[in-house]
């Protein structure tokens, strides 16, 4: 009888400390607000390259938007009901990462051609769980560049990849690539025609090292295709003379490449210095013993 009141007893006190701990748990989740994550992504595809999805990930905190980093994403790929992972991707130091798609035959799209991509984040104890999703269609671009009466000009042409069907309509940017910003030509508004193609003018007296100039024509965040690229190479620029001077020494070189003035004289400089100290100390040595 003793042992079953004793028994009783414990089995009370252990329920009170399980019940005391679920609530002091609760109450201290309740009183960690967690931050709500925000991730935004675009698919961009480079023709004869790689596709892939550029991710951003925020938060506001404290009334301000921040770059959230080191946070782990899963890519997903969604055909209906069904739901493929294809990988995982971590955002840098300023909140950025890049999921690669080497071939859109790895993902697969639904009965109307579009693909549509998952990013999610499961959360952790500083962000809550979210995710977002982006659908997109295959297009193509193809470009060339003809020459008509001594004029040279951009001939490109949108198509849908699924159907094959030009793309009327829509905006195409023609650009050369330069160091800093590209160089637009033609007009900032390059649409489309009935058979989806622009001809567009290119200027005469661009340079470009060896006259080789290196042009892109870009479909720029469209809803239904994302960001499509193609890139043409051609020798129809000014040839200019690449003057580097990294083997040359110069001012501005590496250490290495240390001007032979600046390595001579001031080392004749402090050579000539500390012999004057030591013929100093010198003399006084011999005037200590005379």
């Amino acid at each position: 009888m003793k042992n079953l009141m004793v028994f009783r007893l414990g089995f009370l006190v252990l329920t009170y400390l399980f019940l005391v701990n679920a609530e002091l748990n609760t109450v201290w989740a309740q009183g960690v607000k967690k931050n709500k994550l925000r991730i935004s992504a675009d698919y961009v595809k480079i023709m004869d390259g790689d596709n892939y999805v550029n991710i951003k990930a925020s938060a506001r905190i404290e009334k301000k938007n921040v770059r959230v980093a080191n946070i782990e994403l899963s890519i997903s790929n969604i055909v209906g009901e069904e739901v493929m992972e294809l990988g995982k991707a971590t955002t840098d130091m300023d909140g950025v990462t890049k999921y690669v798609i080497h071939s859109l035959e790895t993902i697969r799209p639904d009965s109307t051609g579009v693909f549509t991509i998952l990013i999610s984040f499961e959360g952790n104890d500083l962000y809550k769980k979210t995710s977002k999703d982006i659908s997109f269609k295959d297009a193509l671009i193809h470009a060339n560049i003809v020459t008509k009466d001594s004029v040279n000009y951009m001939n490109a042409r949108l198509l849908d990849a699924d159907t094959g069907t030009p793309i009327q309509n829509e905006s195409l940017i023609v650009q050369v690539e330069r160091l800093f910003k590209p160089f637009i030509i033609g007009e900032d508004f390059n649409y489309t025609d009935e058979n989806g193609s622009i001809h567009v003018p290119i200027e005469d007296n661009i340079p470009g090292v060896d006259g080789n100039l290196t042009f892109e024509v870009v479909l720029n965040d469209n809803d239904d295709y994302g960001t499509v690229k193609t890139i043409v190479e051609a020798p129809i620029g000014v040839p200019v003379v690449y003057e580097s001077t990294f083997d040359k020494r110069t001012m501005w070189s590496p250490r290495s490449k240390t001007p032979l003035f600046l390595l001579i004289f001031p080392n004749l400089i402090t050579f000539g210095m500390w012999g004057f100290i030591v013929y100093f100390i010198f003399n006084l040595f011999k005037i200590a013993r005379s």
